[in-house]
């Protein structure tokens, strides 16, 4: 299929622009392009409508698996394409991945179940496609009521719309934890710990007798090694030194003679002065070693005491390295690392230290939580009349929306209470548990009521909603669709949608439908307008006969509606 485009959008406004799906289910192609303001998804039940919106998930990285890929196809590839947000900039280029005015969001999963992700063409983790998600969408899904019966997301709700930062709440909770533990461990390992320090001091006692100093052993080891080897070393030296100079036929008077002869014919060939000068050189070379052997043997003493001394010191060294098993060479480290490990057994098994520092952390733990106590208690009748209001716009009327409170058992990571949203759908009853609310359609509007009132508290640009108004009808639908309608002034707003009151109050339409093609089955979409548009809508009003009653009645809610046609610029191609 080839794409397509609404217009009608706003310039400046950061929104999905681009979808593409290639072998996904039962879409063999599919391009679809969007600019802003409110778009609706329409079509029979089971036609696919939510196709889209399981892609769009998949490129934003949940989980996918082998079932999405058509039958046949080895695998199937979804594009995502937005205007880049201005805060996500840093997190691209921080992340190295290419930042221009557009993010494409790639994904790919064959028959195998074999997932690969970019960002902007570079590759990119499904964790990364799912942090970008978070600035980029918000969805809200037609059970979107069941996770507002869960405390987390309630918590979450609340802290959002209060604008709670908990990390450092949390933060301090594992703080004052940690510290805990840390006191209980040294409690519960008090005779244990005792015995190890009991053990160190023992051997760190023992090897400070030796005192072994860093680089000690190579030094007298070589020291001792030369005095136990000077009476060879003396010897030694000595007949080199008579045989340079002092023995009668030395090297340097053979060397001096050598040159005579040789100074004496070389006045007759000139080559012969070369070899004169390697022969001086060599006897200024023998001077020299004669002069370094003659002080060598002036201060060069056989030191028996000091080779007594070096023995005994090296047995010592020998001694305390067999008796802890480690090389010689090791004892100064060994040493320094017996006493860290004393300094931090100390201070583990300092009781006392413990728990001032148990005591200090839970003081700090104390303050945070106090405060988001206090942010979420004074939130609470803010939301509860936000939704509420909402409510009533909804055909809930004298309903009622209520955050409820309950201590926790203990100290959290989230706070000191529990949350929780109460709701009554009539006047003069009392606010029960979402969760005891059985009317569905009440749970729709619930769940509609509080998405539109906290749908600006997130930074995502393009929110759908993916049949969050199944059991609404009449006057009521009409109302959800200009609450969309209404927040896509100034965020693009995507909706599934079974309902024609809801359909007429889009900027753009666009009409999902399947077809048998080729032995199989195949997906497309195709935005409407104009006299198309009026008879999707007269179809979601009376079924697929039509009659000039449906369409009179589709033509007047189009007409009543304020939201007015857009032409599509291209159709749709598969």
């Amino acid at each position: 299929m080839g794409p397509f485009v609404a217009h009608g959008g706003r310039a400046g406004t950061e929104m999905l622009r681009r979808l593409s799906l290639r072998d996904f289910v039962i879409v063999h192609s599919l391009e679809v392009e969007f600019e802003g303001g409110f778009s609706v998804l329409t079509g029979e039940t089971g036609a696919g409508k939510s196709i889209l919106i399981d892609a769009l998930q998949l490129a934003l990285g949940s989980r996918g698996e082998a079932g999405v890929v058509r039958e046949g196809a080895a695998r199937c590839d979804i594009g995502a394409e937005f205007d880049t947000p201005v805060g996500m900039r840093a997190w691209l280029d921080e992340a190295g991945f290419e930042v221009a005015e557009t993010l494409l969001l790639r994904r790919t999963i064959d028959a195998q179940g074999k997932s690969r992700a970019w960002v902007n063409g570079s590759s990119a983790t499904l964790a990364q496609l799912r942090e970008a998600a978070d600035r980029l969408v918000d969805i809200h899904g037609q059970h979107a009521w069941q996770s507002l019966t869960r405390a987390i997301a309630v918590r979450a709700l609340l802290d959002a719309y209060a604008g709670i930062d908990v990390q450092p709440l949390a933060l301090a909770w594992s703080a004052w934890r940690a510290a805990a533990d840390a006191l209980q461990d040294a409690r519960g390992k008090q005779a244990e710990l005792e015995r190890e320090r009991e053990r160190l001091v023992w051997q760190i006692g023992e090897l400070d007798k030796l005192r072994p100093g860093a680089g000690e052993w190579s030094e007298i080891e070589a020291e001792h090694k030369k005095l136990s080897n000077a009476q060879s070393l003396l010897a030694a030296a000595r007949g080199a030194l008579d045989l340079i100079s002092e023995a009668d036929d030395n090297a340097a008077g053979a060397t001096v003679r050598a040159i005579d002869a040789l100074t004496g014919v070389a006045a007759f060939d000139a080559q012969l002065t070369a070899t004169i000068d390697v022969l001086r050189s060599a006897q200024v070379q023998l001077e020299d070693a004669a002069r370094t052997l003659g002080a060598y043997l002036n201060h060069t003493d056989l030191e028996p005491q000091r080779l007594q001394a070096l023995d005994e010191r090296l047995a010592s060294w020998i001694g305390m390295a067999r008796r802890f098993r480690r090389p010689p060479d090791e004892l100064p480290a060994l040493l320094e690392q017996w006493k860290n490990e004393l300094s931090a057994l100390e201070a583990a098994s300092d009781v006392e230290r413990l728990a001032r520092a148990v005591a200090d952390a839970q003081g700090a733990y104390d303050v945070h939580a106090r405060g988001v106590s206090a942010a979420r208690r004074e939130a609470a009748p803010r939301l509860a009349h936000a939704v509420t209001k909402a409510l009533q716009q909804l055909g809930m009327k004298g309903g009622r929306f209520e955050v409820g409170f309950s201590d926790a058992a203990t100290p959290q990571s989230y706070g000191l209470e529990a949350a929780e949203l109460l709701v009554s759908g009539h006047a003069g009853t009392a606010p029960k548990p979402l969760a005891k609310v059985a009317s569905g359609g009440e749970l729709s509007r619930i769940a509609l009521s509080v998405a539109v009132t906290t749908s600006q508290l997130g930074e995502a640009g393009t929110l759908i909603f993916d049949e969050i108004d199944a059991g609404v009808g009449g006057s009521v639908a009409e109302t959800v669709g200009r609450l969309m309608k209404q927040l896509g002034s100034d965020r693009q707003v995507l909706a599934v949608t079974h309902l024609p009151q809801v359909a007429a109050c889009a900027d753009h339409h666009f009409v999902v439908s399947k077809r048998a093609q080729g032995g199989g089955v195949r997906s497309s979409v195709e935005p409407v307008t104009g006299e198309a548009r009026v008879a999707e809508v007269a179809r979601m009003l009376a079924g697929e006969k039509l009659s000039g009653t449906s369409l009179a009645h589709a033509q007047e809610m189009l007409a009543g509606s304020a939201a007015p046609s857009h032409p599509a610029q291209k159709r749709g191609r598969q």
